[in-house]
């Protein structure tokens, strides 16, 4: 069937009828007179009538998907539109798919050797750019830059020119010309209006321009500008960037950068400076310093200085505003005034139709009476700004803050009292008509300039109420300040509505609970400049503090509609200007809006305060998995703190923490009504948990081994579950009894998930393999053979047409699971795939991966076409909303990121903190105790008077491993960055990085006697190096799966190592031949050490079990099976006669080594204990726990002598009579050191 697609000048085309006719995207009115037209009728069968869906239909309404021909001229024919206008040329040797090919690893200088084709077909990413299908004159402008573009091949364009003046419009329509010419170029447009880093850019042209493949940028920001120099050299691309006078000194004339984007001058200079076939086109008020030198009349370097709109185009822009009358002289006079800008005739239009009924004359006899003098399109918002009501100016000052378009709810939501639908409405309508606000699809916002003015405005306001409010208060002193006073003594609720108030009472300066991205531009350019201006004013910011808690003193008991975001904008202030808020006291305030993720609030006062609106740093573990509910309004996650936790989508709020798994929770899924939230655990259980109140309906029993995924069938009747039993199980919901177990799996199986129509069951296993089983009988009807690694995701299209899987591989398989042929193969992972998900429409597969990006791929076309890297670990989950807007993304850096996956910008983090001690280790001479955390720290503790000593950092990852050299001068610590670093004992000084290892570094251990270290790592290898000269002599290579421990033995001859492959080897490390390797236990194998006189090995497991083996024979001596749970850590008395273990069954034992038998049970950690040593003395062990602290315990008595923990982000917080948070929230604040009396 013949299809067509509309090209960008079409889609302007298309939208602006619409937009006549009303129609929104999803408004399928047209096909009532599309029925006349065809003769059939469309009403009652939808777009569906001719093989399009809704989601079909959305894509080719923004030009990402053909149609149809019949009704593409259906569509065309009833907006009035000439199809062949609207309709994209089709260029034949310009459709050629692109395979995708494999991302191959950077060159040393950091510069990636993808191969880059010259002849890409057209393609374009226009961002947020502006519609601009209403464009007055600029021909000869337009002429002038689209020859230098095309004819020229100019590589650097600057567009010059105040606010106002049509830059932006003027590049897009120049864009849109140019793709409408079939020019080879694709275009990318992106605004630099909220200031992004230099990195970030070139990570997103880079991305545009090698179509997703390069996943793993260059670090540094001359291997990133190199590698973008490449791309341009190679392929003809139109690069805009919009609004460049953001990056810039403010008011400064020189065009000096901003500290902090000095890297867009390098940038800029290379574009200017390296022959290539690609353009950049930069906008700006002011021409950035340094370019000058290149531009020249027959360089390739141009600027062009864009100057108001003549008398005749600057009428055109009149007549669309309305009906105006005045003379020839008076319009020339008129249009002379404003320069031609055409944001400022717009906006002087309004004025005139709405106030002067039309009369240029009136409106010039009136406006000559003052001195005003039109010089920049500040002088002009600054006339027309006053003459706005004050509701209209809250309204101006709260599109400012929020960014990016509102609707009308959520803006009526941001104000602190109830403002009538019909005033509001009207207000925007009154803005609107002036031209002061625009009307987007997405709701209401302002051009660049003019919220840039309103943010200057808003700085300039708070900045002076924070200077003067207090003095106004002292004393009843109104005569310092009347006005101010009198806005400090009047709540927000005043008596009519946008009654003048406190703009620091009335409006959040950040919003705490907006999209990352948005708050992040608000701390930038609102928060940080009033700082500035403050400090500039008052001297320092102990100053600020000391005003603002005057302020706040006055307002201490009020109600929320008087007390308003007051105090909420303070704390957000203090935690901006980095000043030190312990003991601050905000009992008895609203806090609205207040970001409190990662702020250390010790000893601060909150008690009867209101805390909604907030946002809190969360006490999560790694989440290991998250699905979103059937309504998309809950998110679930599993964790490695043993909990099931429901989270509230719109403002990130905990709702509920589900408890009762005793181990690991490894995958959540909702039941198709919701209802039903079922997890499946390290504990071999299952749950079943009633989503309304949390409470545990059912506990399914029957796996003997860990339960990695549970499914529910599409009716809800039957749950799935798979194990590293190797079986499924298929259970009935209603009674909990297990149907079948389907067996087949000949290593752990790691997914199930059921066909859309219930019929066939998939798995997929560590034996490499994919089973599809018919349910209702349990016979397997084929297994596809494919990947070359474990198949740890599949996933089923909404279609059910093709099933895809995700492997250690590093590679996903696309499926036509009715044959059993693969369709394709995706490449681009540099590591394995850990989660792979349909979007709701099938159109989009999203994959997950251990090289930490998260990745969209078209389902289509194959390709990749977005990459998100913003994760800074693994990332082992991934799933779309069922509205089709979202990704939710789990990483294991304690995050969970909503994503847009259109834009690829964050909305929303969920962000842990929890200082888990995770190795511990004694000093030689007993004096200190090192712990390493996830905070990314080791600390040193003097372990008798429980104080921290040192505190070192450096490492950017978690701290799996420490140890201390021989004569305690050196402490070496391995980590998740895959790092080995060296440290100065005595000073705490890193001076020695080992880097080497391709993935996690997980232990670390020192020869006795030579100057050698080894380190294993999740890269399956065991690294030896020189610590004086950080140069790796050895490598060890052998393990099939991650080294978890290591040590030497006492005489420095052997080195032994246990791995998660379930086995310990013995090694001749200087030869680097393995001598022997034992299959220690039936699970991972955590720890190995040697007994003091180096004739006995210990081994521990998630098995549950301790194993002593003989070393010469390697017989197993003894196994010690008291543990209840996974038993992660032991270690050797110096004495050799006990053994101490640590368990995630939260104890520590104390064992007699002769005898096999516990002799104590240590009891007082909260969460599974990850590490134990014994002090040099034998009489002393110390532990280390998730459960935040280090224990140090008696070996005679079992008893717990003291705990060393470090304060907590929220420790001594009073949160007691505290307002407007859950009681899940409220739990969590008190794990993070909070207090709450009356709880």
């Amino acid at each position: 069937m013949a299809t067509l697609n509309a090209s960008q000048q079409g889609l302007i085309k298309i939208k602006q009828a619409r937009s006549q006719k009303g129609w929104s995207v999803d408004d399928f009115r047209w096909l009532e007179a599309a029925s006349l037209v065809l003769g059939t009728n469309w009403k009652e069968q939808g777009v569906l009538a001719v093989g399009i869906s809704e989601g079909t239909w959305k894509r080719f309404l923004a030009g990402k998907h053909p149609i149809n021909a019949e009704a593409f001229k259906a569509y065309c024919q009833i907006l009035e539109l000439n199809w062949e206008e609207v309709a994209q040329k089709k260029v034949k040797d310009r459709r050629n798919p692109i395979t995708p090919q494999p991302q191959s690893h950077p060159t040393p200088e950091g510069i990636s050797k993808h191969p880059i084709s010259p002849s890409l077909p057209l393609y374009a990413d226009w961002d947020e750019a502006p519609d601009v299908s209403t464009f007055y004159g600029r021909e000869e402008e337009l002429n002038t830059i689209k020859r230098w573009v095309v004819q020229e091949n100019c590589r650097l364009i600057t567009v010059l020119g105040m606010g106002g003046i049509g830059k932006t419009t003027l590049c897009v329509k120049l864009a849109q010309q140019i793709l409408d010419m079939q020019d080879t170029r694709s275009v990318i447009w992106r605004s630099l209006r909220n200031a992004p880093s230099p990195e970030d850019i070139l990570a997103e042209l880079i991305q545009f321009l090698s179509r997703q493949q390069e996943t793993i940028l260059p670090d540094g920001l001359d291997n990133r500008i190199l590698l973008l120099l490449k791309y341009l050299r190679s392929s003809h691309c139109l690069l805009i960037l919009d609004n460049a006078e953001s990056i810039l000194l403010s008011g400064d004339r020189t065009g000096r950068y901003r500290v902090g984007y000095e890297g867009y001058d390098q940038l800029l200079r290379c574009v200017a400076e390296t022959s290539h076939q690609s353009c950049l086109i930069l906008t700006s008020r002011e021409k950035p310093q340094g370019l000058a030198k290149y531009e020249g009349d027959s360089l390739p370097v141009r600027s062009l200085q864009l100057t108001g709109l003549p008398e005749t185009e600057g009428r055109e822009l009149f007549r669309a505003k309305g009906k105006f009358t005045g003379s020839e002289t008076q319009w020339q006079a008129l249009i002379s005034r404003y320069g031609g800008n055409p944001l400022a005739l717009k906006i002087v239009a309004s004025s005139i139709r709405d106030f002067f009924d039309g009369s240029i004359s009136q409106f010039l006899e009136i406006s000559q009476q003052g001195i005003f003098i039109f010089d920049d399109i500040r002088d002009l918002l600054n006339q027309q700004f006053h003459r706005l009501s004050t509701l209209e100016r809250d309204i101006m000052f709260w599109i400012a803050i929020n960014r990016e378009p509102v609707s009308l709810s959520d803006l009526q939501t941001d104000f602190v009292t109830h403002v009538p639908p019909r005033e509001l409405l009207e207000s925007l309508s009154s803005l609107q008509r002036r031209s002061f606000i625009e009307k987007t699809d997405g709701g209401f916002t302002q051009q660049p300039v003019v919220m840039e003015y309103a943010i200057t405005q808003i700085i300039e306001k708070i900045s002076q109420e924070i200077q003067e409010l207090p003095n106004a208060e002292r004393e009843g002193n109104t005569q310092h300040n009347p006005t101010l006073y009198s806005l400090l003594r009047q709540s927000p609720q005043g008596g009519e509505p946008g009654s003048p108030t406190s703009l620091f009472i009335s409006h959040a300066l950040i919003k705490a609970q907006a999209k990352d991205y948005i708050r992040e531009t608000q701390i930038h350019l609102i928060l940080q400049p009033i700082i500035n201006e403050s400090v500039s004013q008052l001297g320092s910011v102990e100053n600020i503090s000391h005003n603002l808690s005057q302020i706040l003193s006055h307002l201490r008991g009020k109600t929320p509609k008087e007390t308003g975001y007051a105090a909420g904008n303070a704390l957000n202030l203090l935690h901006q200007a980095q000043f030190d808020m312990t003991g601050f006291d905000f009992s008895g305030l609203t806090l609205w809006q207040a970001y409190m993720q990662g702020v250390h609030l010790h000893d601060v006062n909150f008690s009867n305060s209101d805390l909604s609106r907030c946002v809190f740093t969360e006490t999560l573990g790694n989440i290991l998995f998250t699905a979103f509910s059937p309504d998309g309004q809950l998110l679930a996650t599993g964790d490695t703190d043993c909990n099931v936790r429901l989270w509230e989508v719109e403002t990130g709020r905990l709702l509920l923490i589900c408890q009762g798994h005793t181990n690991w929770v490894r995958f959540v899924v909702f039941s198709p009504d919701g209802a039903i939230l079922a997890s499946g655990g390290a504990d071999h259980t299952v749950k079943l948990w009633n989503v309304s109140d949390g409470v545990c309906i059912k506990t399914l029993i029957g796996h003997c081994h860990e339960t990695f995924s549970v499914a529910f069938s599409p009716n809800g009747d039957i749950l799935a579950t798979a194990s590293g039993d190797r079986t499924v199980k298929l259970w009935n919901i209603r009674d909990g009894n297990c149907m079948k177990t389907l067996s087949g799996h000949t290593d752990w199986v790691r997914c199930v998930a059921f066909s859309p129509d219930g019929e066939i069951l998939a798995s997929s296993g560590a034996d490499h393999k994919i089973k599809l089983w018919n349910v209702e009988s349990g016979e397997c009807l084929q297994t596809l053979t494919k990947h070359q690694s474990w198949v740890r995701s599949i996933a089923f299209s909404p279609r059910g047409d093709t099933l895809a899987s995700g492997g250690g591989d590093r590679e996903i398989e696309i499926w036509n699971y009715h044959t059993g042929e693969s369709i394709a193969t995706y490449t681009g992972h540099t590591k394995s795939v850990y989660s792979v998900a349909y979007s709701p429409d099938g159109d989009i597969l999203v994959s997950g991966s251990g090289d930490r990006t998260v990745k969209l791929w078209n389902c289509h076309t194959h390709t990749c076409i977005k990459t998100l890297h913003k994760q800074t670990n693994e990332v082992c989950c991934v799933a779309f909303s069922p509205d089709n807007q979202t990704i939710a993304c789990v990483s294991l850096d304690q995050t969970m990121r909503l994503w847009d996956y259109r834009n690829g910008q964050c909305l929303k983090t969920w962000q842990g903190n929890t200082d888990w001690a995770l190795p511990v280790t004694f000093s030689p001479n007993g004096q200190t105790l090192a712990s390493g955390s996830n905070d990314k720290t080791i600390k040193l503790w003097d372990w008798q008077t429980g104080n921290c000593q040192l505190s070192l950092q450096g490492h950017t990852d978690f701290i799996y491993g420490l140890a201390f050299s021989p004569d305690g001068q050196i402490l070496a610590s391995a980590s998740t960055d895959s790092t080995v670093r060296l440290w100065a004992a005595n000073t705490g000084k890193c001076f020695q990085i080992l880097q080497g290892h391709a993935d996690w570094a997980y232990t670390v251990a020192f020869h006795p006697s030579s100057e050698i270290i080894a380190s294993g790592s999740a890269d399956c290898t065991i690294k030896l190096w020189d610590w004086h000269t950080g140069q790796c002599s050895q490598n060890l290579i052998g393990h099939a799966d991650k080294i978890c421990g290591i040590e030497f033995s006492p005489d420095g001859q052997i080195l032994a190592s246990a791995s998660a492959d379930q086995t310990v080897k013995l090694w001749n490390w200087k030869t680097g031949h393995c001598i022997k390797t034992l299959p220690a236990h039936d699970a991972r194998v955590y720890t190995v050490i040697f007994s003091p006189d180096g004739q006995t090995l210990a081994t521990c497991s998630t098995d549950q079990t301790i194993k002593l083996w003989d070393c010469e024979t390697g017989q197993c001596l003894k196994i010690l099976t008291k543990h209840t749970n996974w038993v992660f850590a032991i270690a050797f008395s110096p004495d050799g006669q006990t053994l101490a273990s640590a368990s995630h069954d939260q104890t520590v034992r104390i064992w007699d080594v002769k005898a096999g038998k516990c002799q104590h049970i240590c009891v007082g950690h909260a969460h599974l204990v990850s590490s134990v040593a014994f002090h040099p003395d034998s009489k002393v062990i110390a532990s280390g726990s998730q459960d935040q602290s280090v224990r140090i315990w008696d070996v005679k008595t079992g008893k717990c002598m003291r705990i060393l923990r470090a304060k907590r982000l929220y420790e001594g917080m009073n949160i007691t009579g505290v307002r407007g948070l859950t009681d899940a929230t409220v739990l969590t604040l008190n794990s993070l050191g909070a207090v709450s009396l009356d709880r």
